[in-house]
């Protein structure tokens, strides 16, 4: 079985190989193009920082920048960058909690549904998809730096922009020997060249208090088992595909940072810890907790309704004792420490109500 990347879907990043990119594309409406999902019909796990940012005393830094993007490529700039292009999600819900309004950004509609950690500004221009957004309406911005998800410079969009002589700072996404550090580092890089470090600080820092009081809260509830598996899935023609999130996971990480254990042991991508399976499959792990996110989508066909008709799945322990937990729709599974606190508390709230 291979690993392959595939564009990105709404839960987004690579797929273990089982069905086909137009299948894959199925997950979610925001899978290979732009998202149409009404945003207006989820529900409200927003913990946007709007509030804090109204009342913001960190000092923006005005020296010049010189930041190594995770391609080794350095970002010179004579000031902070003010007037920002976020191509990918993750950057966009950062920049928000950093106090940094994007001028632009990939898939608005997208990050309004899937990402409700930040509240991005109605205003914001949408440049397109993100997997091909518009240079033209990228470079209408008048940008001094444009964030991007690539593992190489070598991208298309990154040499259309640097001819027009547009910084651009290339971001991997992931890095599955480290999720969680990761993250982190990723917000303070983009603290850095946004002049923002004061800011950044404090949020780690709350982030850093939230997994504290987090840890504590599971330590003194009654669990029956602190073995665990999250995933996601979408609905395959007649049939149910899973994803869990195993070692390596943003997800599975901040499981296991609260005493948890993450028990999926089928192979995962080397960056983003995502594995695939069916229900057959996820059966296979024992008495261990269920955690998911539904595909929660007007659109599209909950894989949820389809396990409960599944006398497999009836037949795991989780679900034959009521230990299946959905996190609330709207928290990204690849965002940043917004998310992940929402991640968080959805574990504890999950475990101790």
């Amino acid at each position: 079985m291979s690993l392959s990347t595939l564009p990105r879907t709404r839960p987004r990043k690579p797929l273990l190989v089982l069905a086909s990119v137009s299948a894959v594309c199925a997950l979610a409406l925001s899978a290979c193009g732009t998202t149409s999902t009404d945003a207006s019909a989820k529900e409200d796990t927003s913990t946007s920082t709007s509030g804090d940012c109204a009342e913001d005393s960190s000092t923006t830094s005005a020296d010049p920048v010189s930041v190594k993007d995770d391609t080794g490529h350095s970002i010179e700039l004579d000031s902070p960058a003010d007037t920002v292009v976020s191509l990918e999600w993750q950057y966009t819900e950062d920049l928000l909690s950093l106090c940094v309004d994007p001028a632009a950004v990939a898939d608005a509609q997208g990050f309004t549904t899937w990402d409700t950690a930040e509240k991005l500004p109605e205003d914001t221009t949408d440049v397109g998809t993100r997997q091909e957004p518009n240079v033209e309406s990228i470079l209408s911005a008048n940008p001094d730096l444009v964030i991007i998800e690539t593992t190489s410079r070598d991208d298309k969009i990154v040499g259309q922009l640097e001819d027009q002589g547009i910084p651009v700072m290339a971001m991997t996404g992931a890095d599955g020997k480290d999720p969680i550090g990761y993250m982190k580092d990723t917000f303070s890089t983009l603290a850095e060249v946004t002049g923002r470090g004061e800011r950044a600080d404090s949020v780690l820092d709350d982030f850093d208090a939230k997994v504290e009081e987090s840890k504590k809260a599971i330590e003194s509830a009654d669990l029956e088992t602190e073995e665990f598996v999250y995933f996601d899935g979408w609905v395959n023609g007649s049939n149910v595909a899973l994803r869990p999130f195993g070692q390596g996971s943003l997800f599975g990480e901040l499981g296991e940072e609260l005493g948890l254990k993450n028990v999926w042991t089928g192979e995962v991508d080397p960056a983003y810890g995502l594995g695939q399976t069916d229900i057959e499959g996820i059966s296979k792990v024992g008495d261990a907790n269920f955690f998911y996110t539904g595909t929660d989508d007007p659109e599209s066909e909950d894989f949820v309704d389809l396990l409960k008709k599944n006398d497999i799945w009836s037949n795991i322990p989780a679900v034959k004792d009521e230990r299946t937990y959905a996190f609330p729709s709207g928290i990204w599974t690849f965002g940043g420490p917004k998310s992940s606190e929402q991640a968080l508390d959805a574990y504890v709230d999950a475990l101790t109500k």
